[in-house]
């Protein structure tokens, strides 16, 4: 149970980081590389950003309950 945890949770973090690179800051990132520049420039935040968004926010609920999980498991 405790590898599995760990693994989920290592795959997590992986991903929030490519994530999180992904996401367009002030001066832009990686975002701009894939095309989430030139959709920004037509008005407010695009669709690309918007799921980009949310599945930031679902990775990073994911890595919590990792987190959690595994700091019960440990405990007992």
């Amino acid at each position: 149970m405790e590898i599995g945890i760990s693994i989920a949770l290592i795959l997590a973090s992986l991903l929030m980081i490519l994530l999180v690179l992904l996401h367009k800051g002030k001066g832009g990132g990686l975002s701009d590389m894939f095309g989430g520049g030139f959709s920004s420039n037509f008005g407010g935040s695009s669709v690309v950003e918007r799921n980009l968004d949310r599945l930031t926010v679902i990775t990073g609920v994911v890595w919590f309950v990792c987190i959690i999980a595994l700091g019960l498991l440990l405990r007992s």
